[in-house]
């Protein structure tokens, strides 16, 4: 298998380990953002979100808060990306947790939004709860 994070699941590829548990594990970040830039991944293989099954997933937010505790960040931003166009890199489930001491360390990102029709969202808003 030739997933990085599968590899360093397997113990193929060392990482400098935080957390470790049968459905979880977290490691610092080898390209850090900010200090304690951390990643947090389900064991289970996947692609992207909706590729992991909800038990493997129960772990994922309990680390992430504490790692933020672990850490003493007071302004981070936890990011998981789903596909290459949506700028996910490698193709297993991760989060990161980035802490933001300063306006120059942690992630930068514009937030491109605009007004939203409110008689189309409010069918967006039916259409999809009717999926869920």
């Amino acid at each position: 298998m030739s997933c990085i994070f599968c590899r360093i699941i397997k113990g193929e590829i060392p990482c400098m380990k935080l957390f470790e548990s049968e459905k979880t594990l977290a490691f610092l970040d080898i390209g850090p953002l900010s200090k304690g830039h951390a990643l947090v991944i389900p064991k289970h293989h996947g692609a992207k979100l909706a590729d992991i099954p909800d038990d493997q997933l129960t772990e994922i937010l309990p680390t992430l808060k504490k790692l933020v505790s672990a850490t003493g960040a007071v302004d981070y931003n936890i990011l998981q990306n789903n596909g290459t166009i949506a700028h996910q890199e490698v193709h297993h489930v991760h989060f990161h947790m980035i802490p933001k001491p300063n306006d120059a360390e942690g992630l930068g990102i514009s937030w491109p939004s605009r007004p939203g029709d409110m008689e189309k969202l409010k069918i967006l808003c039916e259409d999809i709860k009717s999926k869920m």
